[in-house]
């Protein structure tokens, strides 16, 4: 397995494709290393594309945009690291007809990830490349789930002081929903607001000192 060295360009390049499942060169340019010359960039998007971790389509109707996205065995890899445990990413844009089907609105979050961390780095605040997770899955019940396009995790106050951490999920509207769909989806948030998984068979009944049963959402955010 190619061994990506924890403190390396490389490792966060390959990472931040795994989790926004694709980016243009430029956003990645943003979004690594707005200091560095692009020609970096692009020099670390060829190697890792040497290697097999990452690919790329171009888009000709775009003024041949690239658009970088991580192979099925650079997802593989980059789930094994500890900044990515418990957000194993789609393997589902790992090949280019897949990445083509996608490319508008994905595109389209990552540059609203891009948005948040720039404003965050104007005011010297805390908001890494990584704090922007595409397609959490949040279970409602029945089969259900409510899965936002991102979680925001973002602290307010100057990096290295105290502030407030906040997380919020984020929408972002491509006006391509139609309005039965949108309302759907806000009933679905109101549903996950309010959703309390059933407890397991055999442990109905709360126990002296046990943790009571909470709303799912705020058992990972409050």
């Amino acid at each position: 397995m190619t061994d990506v060295d924890a403190g390396s360009g490389d490792r966060l390049a390959l990472a931040v494709l795994a989790q926004y499942r694709m980016a243009t060169t430029e956003q990645m340019h943003l979004l690594l290393n707005p200091q560095v010359r692009v020609e970096q960039t692009r020099r670390r998007l060829a190697k890792l594309r040497a290697e097999g971790l990452v690919d790329r389509i171009t888009l000709p109707q775009r003024g041949r945009l690239r658009v970088w996205f991580p192979t099925e065995y650079g997802v593989q890899v980059a789930c094994e690291w500890p900044e990515l445990r418990g957000r194993r990413p789609s393997k589902a844009v790992s090949d280019r007809t897949a990445v083509r089907l996608r490319v508008g609105h994905a595109l389209t979050v990552t540059e609203t990830g891009l948005a948040f961390l720039q404003d965050a780095r104007r005011r010297d605040e805390l908001c890494r490349p990584l704090d922007w997770i595409p397609e959490v899955y949040h279970p409602i019940g029945s089969g259900e789930a409510v899965i936002p396009d991102a979680l925001l995790y973002y602290r307010r106050g100057r990096d290295g002081g105290e502030g407030a951490m906040l997380r919020a999920f984020v929408e972002v509207d491509r006006a391509t929903m139609g309005p039965e769909r949108l309302a759907a989806k806000l009933t679905a948030y109101a549903r996950l607001y309010d959703y309390v998984p059933a407890p397991a068979p055999g442990r109905r009944h709360r126990q002296a000192g046990q943790e009571p049963v909470r709303e799912e959402w705020r058992r990972h955010y409050w």
